[in-house]
């Protein structure tokens, strides 16, 4: 299945990498940034402590991704993402979440791996309206698997109410033929 929703614990699933939506410094943080940082081991905090910073205290800038190894997660990697904080949409925050999806397929094509799982980036604390979120991931994430090679990629959500709302935007956003699902 080329594009799935999940309802799970991002940091048990067993894919090639796992997305971290996480803050410009890298060094960890509340909600899925910290489950990843407490999941993975103190030596997902060093590797990102390696990565260098574009300014003072930023490693990953809005929209921009990162990737270090997954230690002690069963996913290989973790890709670090920068989503935008919700502004009321007046602060290009569409463009900047598709951005952040875009540049983790990258670096997952550029690392030769096929599987990765996503979180809904910026719809915790940094209030992200989660219907709007899900409209432009699935609809970005469909033009990634309508342009290139394929690729096994999962929502995963960790409540039943953000997997219906992935789910709708999943079956009412349009697409080019190709078959998509949720698990």
């Amino acid at each position: 299945m080329p594009l799935s929703i999940v309802t799970a614990d991002i940091t048990t699933l067993h894919v090639d990498a796992i997305v971290n939506a996480a803050n410009p410094s890298l060094l960890g943080g509340g909600g899925v940034d910290g489950a990843i940082h407490r999941a993975a081991g103190p030596a997902l905090l060093q590797a990102c402590r390696r990565l260098p910073e574009s300014a003072p205290g930023i490693r990953c800038a809005t929209g921009e991704a990162r990737i270090t190894p997954g230690f002690e997660l069963p996913a290989r990697y973790v890709i670090h993402t920068v989503g935008p904080v919700w502004n009321g949409g007046t602060q290009d925050e569409p463009m900047l979440l598709e951005r952040c999806h875009r540049n983790a397929l990258r670096l997952l094509r550029q690392h030769g791996l096929r599987s990765i799982a996503f979180p809904a980036v910026s719809c915790g604390v940094y209030g992200f309206p989660i219907a709007r979120a899900a409209a432009i991931v699935v609809a970005t994430l469909r033009d990634e698997l309508g342009q290139r090679e394929p690729l096994d990629i999962s929502l995963c959500c960790f409540s039943e109410n953000a997997r219906a709302t992935f789910q709708h935007a999943l079956d009412t956003e349009p697409h080019p033929g190709r078959p998509f699902s949720a698990t």
